[in-house]
């Protein structure tokens, strides 16, 4: 585990070179769909990455956003029928945010064998913000171990969303989760980066988070990093999170209760 780990902490600590240098440059974007854009520096980040993964481990798995599943060695099972060694990759999430020159980007990288997110880390180079996650030993911003808040009800909370890409036609509906939210706590957030997103409530700086349609890249890491601060993380019927599902629920733990009787009035 711990060559997964020099391995982790340099492909983030070279793709938020990347995404750092990329920032201060003009970009070139071009539009996957109507509101999902992409630039140059998503493809050349994820390609940096998959080269130190490659080098080091060529028969792992991997998942990046802009690049799809790809696969080395010839067998898909590892020793004893588990699943083999993946990474999965988001090279910029954020890539709006990034696009418009707003610093609120990341890379998310996580490391999930035999069916676990055994490594998640975030890297916003925009803001020197690395959070980092083993499974069962914690997780830590800038080395320093972070937990979840302890605020206890939902009208003391801050709580986060975001918006699917392609949602406008359902856009009345996510609203009235939207609604339900604002007038329940201090406010709702939208910062553009579920991995950013679920890192500060692991944090603590806010204390709930929900999103609909998320992809596995978006959220793989900051599943781990929050899931080690004390965080929970459940569908929205409280069922335990699938990160390959679209439903997404996380929270402070104490909160998580009051999230979901909102939702389920919604649904």
């Amino acid at each position: 585990m711990n060559s997964i780990k020099q391995a982790l902490e340099e492909a983030l600590c070279r793709g938020g070179a990347i995404l750092k240098n990329g920032f201060e440059q003009p970009k070139s974007i071009r539009y996957k769909s109507s509101a999902n854009l992409v630039t140059k520096t998503d493809r050349a980040l994820e390609l940096a990455i998959a080269k130190i993964i490659r080098k080091k481990f060529p028969h792992h798995m991997i998942l990046g956003e802009e690049m799809g599943l790809r696969q080395a060695g010839k067998s898909p099972v590892g020793a004893q029928g588990a699943a083999q060694p993946k990474w999965i990759i988001d090279p910029i999430d954020g890539t709006t945010n990034f696009a418009h020159g707003l610093p609120l980007a990341c890379v998310s990288i996580a490391f999930e064998s035999e069916g676990e997110i055994k490594l998640g880390g975030v890297f916003n180079p925009l803001m020197n913000e690395l959070f980092l996650a083993e499974k069962g030993r914690g997780a830590t911003l800038n080395g320093k171990s972070i937990c979840v808040s302890s605020v206890k009800t939902l009208k003391e909370s801050l709580l986060v969303t975001g918006f699917p890409y392609g949602g406008k036609t359902k856009m009345p509906y996510y609203l009235r989760f939207f609604e339900s939210f604002t007038f329940k706590t201090h406010g709702v957030r939208r910062l553009g980066s579920a991995a950013i997103d679920l890192c500060y409530v692991a944090c603590g700086r806010l204390d709930g988070f929900w999103e609909f349609n998320l992809n596995v890249w978006d959220i793989a890491a900051g599943y781990l990093i929050l899931k080690e601060a004390g965080g929970r993380l459940t569908d929205f019927h409280g069922n335990p999170i699938n990160i390959y599902g679209k439903e997404l629920l996380a929270s402070n733990n104490r909160i998580h209760g009051s999230m979901l009787n909102v939702i389920r009035k919604h649904l």
